[in-house]
């Protein structure tokens, strides 16, 4: 695996190298990880002329979903608590002869610019830019698979809390004990905050959790992820309480679940963000809901739960291979309710399936 990771540190390189810029300080959490396999907290890495350092502000801890820092990096541990890994490692990069550094400015608080300026005042500094984040947006075949075993969790989580009884808990219990779950089945922990949301609060974009009670004929919606080994995914089902839906709730149900169709298969390398988002969109604007629908259509996925691609109305740039992304078209209806579905899939060529779908749990309209 060292040589992954040495092999993403050659790409970045070479990108800032080719701007004029001798070294490269790396902040945000994301990017440290996927460049240095872990990333402690508060950690940088610096990419610098004579040698690559892992600046941490105490010794990396040893536990396994929090990664192990690749052994071709030199760990530097700053020598009291308090400093800053940025400008300690700026300092290394001015004492390696560094004439330039490029820095995450999109990261980097205005503070934290100014101390890493006022430390090396001989230091150019210039902006890397979204560098490592586009680097990130095509997976590997072992990122992939972490998203899998990730999906896997998810699914068996869903699939044991609906089939307990589910009338008369609340939202907020719903939702720790589906995050209980994915930790009992091995996930690092959620990968987001889990929304559970019942009746009329199914009709509200992003609920988050309160004490309502599940009811006979509640709409339930639930949206949730799981870590694994760092790698985030996401999936979300609504249901319905009690053994008959009404005929809108099923009306509506069917109408998602045919724009999320469209935008599934949609995906495939070479289409265009933003016609992924209007296969999806057109189905719901055709009937009616063009002001309940949200944003977008769905994200990327990865080290962080919303990465690139963004698959939206003015979204520019083409799908590759190998991108997983969320397909997570919604209605929502205010003080009514409504429906979400959201899937995690891996965009494939035709020639090797097409989308490869992650997160398995039925999409039937389910009566609990």
């Amino acid at each position: 695996m060292s040589e992954v990771y040495a092999n993403r540190r050659s790409r970045l390189r070479d990108h800032f190298n080719a701007a004029g810029t001798a070294a490269a300080l790396v902040t945000r959490p994301a990017n440290v990880r996927y460049l240095a396999a872990a990333a402690p907290h508060g950690a940088v890495l610096l990419l610098g002329g004579s040698e690559d350092l892992l600046v941490c502000a105490v010794p990396p801890d040893d536990r396994p979903f929090e990664g192990r820092p690749d052994e071709a990096l030199r760990v530097q541990v700053l020598p009291a608590r308090g400093g800053d890994t940025a400008v300690t490692a700026a300092d290394l990069a001015r004492s390696q002869g560094a004439d330039s550094l490029a820095v995450e400015e999109h990261h980097l608080t205005v503070a934290r610019h100014r101390a890493i300026a006022a430390v090396a005042p001989a230091l150019r500094l210039a902006d890397v830019g979204c560098a490592v984040e586009q680097l990130r947006v095509v997976k590997d075949e072992e990122e992939i698979s972490c998203l899998r075993i990730g999906a896997e969790i998810a699914d068996q989580a869903l699939g044991e809390l609906l089939e307990s009884i589910l009338v008369g808990r609340t939202e907020r219990h719903l939702a720790l004990e589906l995050e209980r779950r994915l930790v009992d089945h091995g996930a690092d922990g959620p990968a987001f905050p889990t929304s559970v949301a019942t009746g009329p609060n199914s009709g509200r974009r992003g609920h988050r959790p309160t004490d309502r009670r599940v009811e006979e004929g509640d709409f339930l919606s639930v949206c949730l992820g799981a870590t694994y080994r760092g790698y985030r995914c996401e999936i979300g089902r609504t249901f319905v309480i009690g053994t008959s839906p009404a005929d809108w709730q099923i009306q509506l149900y069917d109408l998602v679940f045919s724009a999320q169709r469209a935008g599934r298969e949609a995906l495939a390398p070479g289409a265009a963000y933003r016609d992924v988002d209007r296969a999806a969109r057109h189905v719901l604007d055709s009937a009616g809901y063009a002001e309940a629908l949200p944003p977008l259509t769905g994200h990327g996925v990865g080290l962080e739960i919303d990465e690139d691609p963004q698959l939206s109305p003015a979204a520019m740039g083409k799908l590759d291979a190998c991108v997983p992304v969320t397909v997570e078209p919604g209605v929502h209806l205010p003080g009514r309710g409504g429906v979400r579905i959201d899937d995690t899939l891996v965009v494939r060529p035709e020639a090797d399936g097409g989308p490869e779908l992650l997160t398995i749990t039925t999409k039937e309209l389910l009566a609990l």
